[in-house]
């Protein structure tokens, strides 16, 4: 069964990834929009910034944003000029850490569904008098309904399983910064195989059932448009 401080890895993972996935719909949102409109030739730069955690490894990201929260660090100086606390192995940290390594995971679904809709439904909605940001809120976003499901769900999930970046800014404080991949880890290590079973079955489940959540809702959406 899981133990005491399982259960906090537990809690901490699961507010890291819920945290980490609303501000990521929230910034992604306007820069998936940007990508899938813009004729910029900043662009495929751009793109190539966002999806470069889909093939760096986690501890170089990690350590190189453990550099920038050291005091001689651009954001660690900052927030010491701030009178803040250090990012360097806290929770915020873990957020900032996340954000950015699974960003890939939030912005392309939402890109590629932004893309998608074609420019005809927002010309349709401007001959009716609608500005921006109303057929953005009344086309836009409910024609994108998959699109941010994708999104939430697979960055949500990205972030429950991370290890290298979280384990390289947050350390392994229990009931502060360790989650539950390095509470699997601990277990490992300390040949305590049950209760790394009960963690690492926990992630295998939720990894299956995001999975089929995405696979059921892109068929039914599919099946919708079909008929």
């Amino acid at each position: 069964m899981l133990s005491q401080p399982d259960i906090a890895a537990l809690l901490i993972t699961l507010k890291l990834a819920a945290t980490t996935t609303l501000i990521l719909l929230l910034l992604g949102t306007p820069l998936a929009w940007w990508l899938a409109t813009t004729r910029s030739k900043a662009r495929s730069a751009i793109e190539a910034v966002i999806a470069l955690p889909l093939v760096l490894p986690p501890t170089v990201l990690g350590f190189y944003l453990l550099l920038a929260f050291s005091p001689d660090g651009p954001i660690g100086a900052t927030t010491a000029a701030l009178g803040l606390p250090s990012m360097a192995f806290s929770f915020w940290g873990l957020v900032l850490g996340s954000a950015i390594y699974s960003l890939p995971f939030v912005v392309q679904p939402l890109q590629n569904s932004f893309a998608g809709l074609g420019r005809m439904p927002l010309e349709i909605a401007a001959t009716l008098g609608a500005g921006p940001i109303d057929r953005f809120i009344s086309v836009v976003l409910p024609l994108s309904k998959m699109g941010y499901l994708t999104a939430a769900v697979l960055g949500f999930a990205h972030t429950l399983g991370e290890f290298g970046v979280v384990l390289m800014i947050g350390g392994n404080i229990p009931g502060e910064t360790q989650v539950l991949s390095i509470a699997i880890y601990d277990h490992v290590e300390a040949l305590e195989y049950s209760q790394a079973h009960w963690l690492a079955a926990g992630l295998l489940l939720c990894s299956f059932l995001v999975l089929l959540i995405i696979y059921s809702a892109n068929r039914r959406f599919h099946l919708m448009k079909t008929t």
